[in-house]
């Protein structure tokens, strides 16, 4: 299992606090970050700092806690420096206050790198609830996602997303060629806990036969909590990852973006 960095010890580290600083009185956000091409170790900067270094595929960071701001982010090729080229960047992204983000640097559905940020849904689930949301961040083409046998996300298309609430409890899903009884992928079991959020990202490219499955779950959603809640800052959601593998398969688990609320203006260099 890859490891999880945890971005806020980076960020102590190369000063990120400082040059991200804004008025006191705007309110922070969770972001977290999803490194989802294959193939490639690089460094991310923010606002031309470094917040991360060496960073590697398939690894997901803890959640940070930034200011409410306006970002600009680039990846470069590890030890290319801040003023390198950029393999992906992103100008102007918006990271709205209050919001739980995650940010996956991937490959579009023909192969180029891009960065999507994604606004993840905390709204309370009702008792006995369970919330899955599923993204496309593939090179790979559109598909159907199957709970129990039966369409739930229909036509899945590179970069989206679908979610739904559903009964809390264990779910067989699978992945088909979209409109077929094709299956690309699983089935696999999926535990779905009441008062979470399990995302799952599907990365890689169906072409070079690499693709994987990701697994992040944000709980503490209970519209009323049974227990007491754990989490970060005194917040009830968390955030949790494993990545999930199913051996045969040919294409992917699909999904999906909601873009931060403005983003004006995106850059791919190759």
């Amino acid at each position: 299992m890859r490891t999880t960095r945890t971005l806020a010890v980076l960020a102590v580290s190369t000063g990120l606090g400082a040059v991200l600083a804004v008025p006191a009185h705007a309110a922070d956000a969770k972001v977290s970050i999803l490194h989802a091409v294959p193939g490639a170790t690089v460094d991310v900067y923010a606002n031309g700092d470094a917040i991360l270094e060496d960073f590697t595929p398939g690894t997901l960071t803890d959640p940070l806690t930034l200011p409410e701001g306006s970002y600009d982010l680039k990846v470069t090729a590890a030890g290319a420096g801040p003023d390198g080229a950029a393999v992906i960047e992103a100008n102007d992204v918006a990271v709205p206050g209050g919001a739980n983000v995650t940010v996956v640097a991937h490959l579009n559905a023909s192969g180029t790198p891009i960065l999507t940020p994604f606004v993840n849904d905390t709204k309370a689930t009702k008792a006995g609830q369970a919330r899955i949301t599923v993204r496309h961040t593939a090179a790979a083409p559109a598909v159907d996602v199957r709970a129990n046998g039966e369409v739930a996300f229909e036509g899945l298309t590179n970069p989206k997303e679908a979610k739904a609430d559903l009964p809390a409890g264990a779910i067989k899903a699978d992945v088909v060629l979209a409109g077929t009884d094709t299956v690309a992928i699983g089935p696999a079991d999926v535990d779905l806990k009441e008062g979470t959020n399990t995302i799952v990202y599907a990365w890689g490219s169906a072409a070079d036969d690499n693709l994987e499955l990701a697994v992040q779950t944000i709980d503490g959603l209970h519209s009323a909590p049974s227990g007491v809640p754990s989490g970060v800052g005194g917040k009830a959601d968390t955030n949790s990852w494993q990545p999930l593998t199913l051996v045969g398969g040919a294409a992917f688990l699909a999904g999906g973006i909601a873009l931060l609320a403005t983003r004006r203006r995106q850059e791919v260099r190759g």
